[in-house]
């Protein structure tokens, strides 16, 4: 019956004494879910999102219903191998096998890498300190098979932007070093974002060369506006291709206008990587249940953002 969640019995033993507050660790390709926050249609049905999934899915095998809470709202088709979700609960489940049991019972595109007991008040939003982003490239892209790595990208398609334009990565790193501080971002938010500030700090910006005609962008920061890190990469793109001068950087933070950045790349190439805290999430001593323990082949960067 929908709604309704089944019981399993099993021994008295494996029940926690009290409520207590989970952390898990979330891998999944978001290339068929509408992002990881919960939504409905015009018409109420619901869209297939990861939060919902997830929710429903911890619901069923733990018995009861939950709420997740989720770090970061990625957009429909972003990927992540490190997005961190909270919920409260008594289960019967001991900890050292919930993200096993979880996963078996979760569709093949998303997984639970991690789970946690963690203090009661932890809060996976407000508690991050950073997170920190991948955004992958194919370029130089020819259409020919001259075994250089120039035709368009095939397997790997739903995991990486490609482009027909050479990318210079020194140039882009040059570029990408005046987003290095605490500055107003404006110029890299969808219009209409709706954040009542704009500021925010990138800890670290980097390109890096990743095979033949591949690069990639790292970037960390204590938070993100909508759109930010897909418009960033596409500013370091135009400076890559030569468009942009890598020393008009500082000109398009100061403006303060989206009209002054890059284009906004597609989703495909961007991946939620690491989310931190401040005391790795308040975890409760003695209860970590290890890393990568879903009982599937734990994705890496690779298997997810293939390169």
């Amino acid at each position: 019956m929908p709604g309704s969640f089944e019981i399993q019995h099993v021994p008295v033993a494996w029940y926690h004494p009290a409520m207590a507050r989970y952390k898990l660790t979330i891998a999944y390709d978001g290339t068929a879910f509408h992002g990881w926050q919960k939504q409905n249609r015009p018409d109420g049905s619901s869209l297939r999102t990861v939060q919902a999934v997830v929710e429903e899915t911890v619901s069923h095998v733990i018995g009861q219903p939950v709420i997740l809470t989720g770090a970061s709202r990625t957009d429909t088709g972003v990927h992540a191998i490190g997005q961190v979700a909270a919920f409260t609960a008594q289960t019967p489940i001991p900890i050292e096998r919930l993200a096993r049991a979880v996963t078996a019972r979760l569709p093949d595109d998303v997984q639970v890498r991690r789970a946690e007991i963690v203090r009661d008040d932890f809060d996976p939003i407000r508690d991050c300190i950073a997170k920190g982003y991948r955004y992958h490239f194919a370029h130089g892209i020819t259409g020919e098979d001259d075994g250089t790595g120039r035709l368009r990208p095939l397997f790997d398609r739903n995991y990486v932007f490609w482009t027909y334009h050479d990318l210079d990565v020194d140039r882009m790193n040059e570029a990408a070093r005046h987003l290095i501080g605490e500055h107003d971002f404006a110029s890299f938010a969808k219009v209409n974002h709706g954040r009542e500030s704009t500021v925010r700090t990138i800890y670290d910006c980097a390109v890096t060369a990743s095979g033949a005609h591949r690069c990639h962008i790292d970037v960390s920061g204590n938070g993100f506006l909508y759109h930010m890190v897909r418009i960033i990469a596409g500013t370091l793109m135009e400076i890559g291709r030569g468009a942009v001068e890598p020393d008009a950087m500082p000109s398009i933070i100061a403006a303060a206008d989206r009209r002054a950045a890059g284009p906004t790349l597609p989703p495909t190439g961007l991946c939620l990587r690491w989310i931190r805290y401040g005391d790795d999430g308040a975890q409760v001593p003695g209860t970590d249940a290890g890393e990568d323990n879903a009982g599937r082949t734990p994705p890496t960067d690779a298997s997810v953002n293939p390169t």
